[in-house]
């Protein structure tokens, strides 16, 4: 009676397979989730850092100086970009993310090559990110010094003056810390709004909610007040602790950090809200959840440079809310930018927010009205 009994086995896993079959849902999703994740990770998980842009600021204009910008541009490493009038333009762009490296070739260049002297020349790196500023700084002083010697034959070679802007030192947590704040932001938010509504689903509540006058919008807003309040929180948790224990600098404005976070997790949420919209169970909207954060990690740039991604996967990832709070994160807190550089992050941010918004309202709307 006690003994392990095959036939109640065989009865069990027959009854379990029978389950899977009907959930046609998660059983599609198991397979095709593998697929696309190995086809996104394969693609997306690149180190090779290439075509970073590059703005020239070219005082000589000489066929010397459009030379050393031809070699620049010749290697895998550079692409410029941006050819700046002058050295505010420079700054600017690289404020903005516009580029992530400069050249000022200054304007007696060629007159001291002639004269086998050594031109001083600025180049200028964005530390933001100290994958990319790693290469850019050792590719490009390498490129410049080797064209002095293979042209000129000038020794001393071209004295390259460098600079690494926002983050001297190329420290990786600076760069990690602001990431890890949008990233814990968004998958807290999701994972709780997910289970929102199938929750209801599961309980039987939800019918109750039918028969009453309640709209849709009205429940799909209603759900959202909590949840606003609990993401923000954790995101001053997060602020806090990156603050206070990994001495993360804020060099921007903190109030408007905390306005465009409240943006982002309201944006998180509607995703969340999304999802439990769609699915029948809470393990479906586990499942379809994991389906957007893992890949959201690294289609957003968190962990690998978007500049070594493929053009495909980099237009996935403009789809990620993540990819552009990321931007807005270490804008404010490494570079301290304003509201001024940072209009384009915060646009595409409410238009995908409404666009999630009106989606999962239609989606709701025909089992409520």
């Amino acid at each position: 009676m006690n003994g392990f009994s095959i036939r109640r086995f065989v009865a069990i896993a027959k009854k379990e397979f029978i389950q899977i079959k009907r959930d046609k849902a998660s059983f599609v999703l198991a397979f095709v989730a593998p697929f696309i994740m190995l086809m996104l990770f394969g693609y997306a998980v690149k180190m090779d850092v290439e075509n970073v842009s590059i703005g020239i600021l070219d005082m000589a204009k000489t066929q010397e100086s459009r030379e050393l910008i031809r070699k620049l541009q010749n290697t895998r490493y550079f692409k410029p970009t941006f050819f700046a009038q002058n050295q505010v333009e420079i700054e600017s762009s690289l404020d903005s993310g516009k580029i992530k490296a400069a050249l000022i070739i200054p304007s007696d260049f060629t007159k001291l090559l002639k004269q086998n002297k050594s031109p001083e020349v600025l180049f200028i790196v964005d530390g933001t990110d100290p994958t990319i500023a790693k290469t850019v700084f050792s590719s490009g002083i390498l490129t410049m010094q080797n064209f002095a010697q293979k042209n000129y034959f000038v020794k001393p070679i071209v004295d390259v003056r460098t600079r690494v802007k926002y983050n001297p030192s190329m420290k990786s947590e600076l760069f990690t810390i602001p990431g890890l704040m949008g990233l814990i932001m968004q998958n807290i938010t999701i994972i709780l709004t997910a289970f929102a509504i199938v929750r209801e689903r599961e309980k039987g509540t939800m019918e109750q909610l039918i028969v009453t006058p309640i709209k849709s919008i009205e429940l799909i807003l209603g759900k959202l007040v909590p949840y606003t309040f609990l993401g923000l929180g954790d995101f001053l948790v997060a602020l806090l602790f990156g603050i206070l224990w990994f001495k993360v600098p804020v060099r921007g404005n903190i109030l408007l950090l905390f306005i465009l976070g409240m943006e982002f997790v309201i944006c998180a949420l509607v995703i969340g809200m999304l999802i439990s919209s769609v699915s029948k169970t809470q393990l479906q909207a586990m499942q379809l959840a994991l389906l957007f954060l893992l890949p959201s990690v690294l289609l957003s740039g968190f962990m690998f440079p978007r500049e070594a991604m493929p053009a495909v996967i980099r237009f996935v990832g403009n789809f990620v809310p993540l990819t552009y709070f990321l931007i807005i994160l270490r804008g404010i807190v490494l570079k301290g930018v304003g509201i001024e550089y940072l209009w384009d992050e915060v646009l595409v941010l409410i238009f995908l927010g409404l666009v999630l918004l009106f989606i999962s309202i239609k989606r709701f709307s025909k089992r409520l009205d």
